[in-house]
């Protein structure tokens, strides 16, 4: 069953480590703040912002003064894209006349994009003008990306820090991120994508005659380039409303591979990174086979399931061999289709080439499970190595627990306060899903929304709040929620969801940064052996699966007991 699934598996994580490896060590230079070998050059470059900035902009920050830079940058850019999106009528690059956006759906976009996640409740080439998604939509999958990136770099500097106040500077972090790593990787793949057909230009659109006479216009606009940092920074939002599976963002099956890679690329670079910083290679490697070994599991499922045809169409005489093809490209296939929904489901990035609706009860609720382990496993730029490793946090405190002896995590001991942060973020999220999906299964605005009543219904708000709270954005679509309640309550969840996980995470990087760095004894636990490898991944299993127990058993559980049960 597995014969066309698994050498494409196989390739793609070979691939993904060869170019991983050095990636991470190239960001681990680009974490320190001296010059890039080979990028000199960027040097001149970076120093005209930090002149532009202002005097004192570099300066080291403790984790209070890096939270304060990272919320008020963030929240500025909200405002920037609202307030492009609500005056595009007026503003160039507009050559189909796009009109202004309306107030909550404007909101809603500007969270979404500001908090990585770019959730999409409208039609990108029938609402937003070629500006607004060019400046504003694809600027903001930049800085967000960025903003994940220096995250993980400030956490990693608390581990590795011998007692100092500081974990580095949010707007050096920032500018580093995104001219020596999102910048370059941004123009490669965009490159690559537009010699395999995806376009970029600024046409508005073009008329197409067809075979019975009639006239079809067809989109364009800037593709390629918004393609590039869509995949790269686990972004996902589409320049068109089919998202990856048009063909002008994702022509075939090689640009498809190309998508996926690039999706996971700096994700897994950063296990790498993190291990150089560190000093201990063995500590990066330790968490990227814990994703890696989640991961695959995870693809596996959604293959298995999406390869068993819907027995209702069995029943009509369907071959059983032939799988579940709704909703998925032929061009891709079922093994294509399957992989790419469990990568961007296991990172924050939410492109899809497969309508997440179509899949099979079980196909489904693998995607949605794999957001609401809290997309640790790779998952996005920064925030999957920073949630990892809060994971890990908690991984070592059990064991401590176990054996009688104070936590200890790369030489840091884990204290009260770091475990209460790490309660934090691992309980902001599902509370946002749980009691975001209770209200919009009970308040009236939300009910209207829902075009399948019953268990696939529930499934549909369900995997809305999971993806909106774990900063995913992909849609199970069948729900109704461009609307002020759904793009205000979805909003909410985004924005909480991204910056109520990144604070808590920075006070933990602060409180470790000023401990002394302990060397290794006798009674220190390894935190790089398949021991704790299986440590770590079931605690993220059981703590991420037991949330969200109930749930799972009202949505694509009963589905899949209704659907076999006929």
């Amino acid at each position: 069953m597995f014969s066309d699934f698994l050498p494409l598996l196989a390739v793609f994580l070979l691939v993904l480590l060869l170019l991983g490896y050095p990636l991470g060590l190239f960001m681990a230079r680009v974490a320190d703040s001296a010059a890039v070998p080979g990028m000199r050059w960027m040097g001149k470059i970076e120093a005209l912002f930090y002149r532009a900035a202002g005097e004192g902009c570099t300066a080291a920050q403790t984790w209070k003064a890096y939270a304060l830079a990272l919320i008020a940058f963030n929240a500025v850019g909200a405002i920037a894209v609202y307030g492009v999106q609500r005056m595009q009528a007026w503003l160039p690059l507009n050559p189909e006349g796009m009109a202004n956006v309306g107030p909550d759906s404007s909101f809603n976009t500007a969270v979404s994009f500001v908090a990585n996640t770019n959730w999409q409740g409208y039609s990108g080439e029938q609402t937003m003008s070629v500006l607004t998604q060019m400046l504003a939509l694809a600027g903001q999958n930049f800085f967000s990306a960025a903003t994940g990136i220096a995250v993980a770099f400030a956490l990693i500097r608390g581990f590795a820090a011998r007692s100092s106040s500081a974990i580095g500077n949010f707007w050096v972090d920032l500018t580093r991120a995104t001219l020596y790593v999102l910048l370059p990787l941004s123009i490669v793949f965009a490159v690559f994508f537009a010699s395999q057909g995806v376009v970029q230009n600024f046409s508005g659109h073009v008329d197409a005659h067809t075979l019975e006479a009639a006239t079809q216009s067809i989109p364009m606009g800037p593709v390629a380039s918004q393609e590039a940092i869509k995949l790269l920074g686990t972004n996902g939002g589409g320049y068109f409303n089919a998202n990856s599976a048009h063909p002008f963002e994702n022509p075939n099956a090689l640009s498809n591979f190309v998508q996926m890679v690039a999706i996971f690329l700096i994700p897994a670079g950063l296990c790498f990174s993190f291990g150089r910083m560190v000093g201990d290679m063995r500590q990066g490697w330790a968490v990227l086979a814990t994703m890696t070994v989640l991961f695959v599991g995870a693809a596996m499922l959604t293959y298995a399931a999406e390869s068993a045809t819907n027995p209702l169409l069995t029943s009509l005489g369907v071959d059983a061999a032939a799988g579940n093809m709704e909703g998925k490209e032929t061009r891709f296939g079922i093994a294509g289709s399957s992989l790419f929904a469990a990568v961007t489901t296991a990172a924050s990035c939410g492109a899809v080439n497969a309508m997440h609706d179509s899949f099979m009860p079980l196909g489904g609720m693998v995607p949605m499970v794999l957001m609401q382990l809290g997309e640790v496993v790779f998952g996005g730029v920064g925030s999957g190595l920073y949630g990892m490793l809060v994971f890990a946090i908690l991984a070592v405190f059990i064991a401590g627990l176990m054996i009688g002896r104070t936590p200890e995590y790369l030489g840091k001991k884990i204290g009260a306060f770091e475990m209460k942060m790490a309660s934090l973020v691992i309980l902001i999220t599902p509370c946002l899903v749980l009691v975001g999906t209770a209200i919009a299964v009970v308040a009236g605005a939300g009910k209207a929304g829902i075009a399948n009543p019953g268990a696939h219904g529930f499934s549909e708000v369900l995997y809305a709040l999971s993806s909106a709270a774990n900063n995913n954005g992909s849609a199970f679509a069948g729900l109704s929620a461009n609307t002020p309640f759904y793009n205000t309550l979805l909003a909410v969840a985004m924005w909480f969801g991204r910056f109520g996980v990144i604070v808590p995470v920075l006070a933990i990087a602060g409180s470790l940064a000023a401990r002394q760095r302990l060397a290794a004894n006798a009674g220190t636990m390894p935190t790089h052996g398949p021991l704790f490898v299986g440590l770590l991944a079931g605690t993220v299993v059981l703590v991420g699966i037991l949330n969200y127990v109930p749930a799972l058993a009202l949505g694509p559980v009963v589905e899949h007991l209704q659907l076999f049960a006929k």
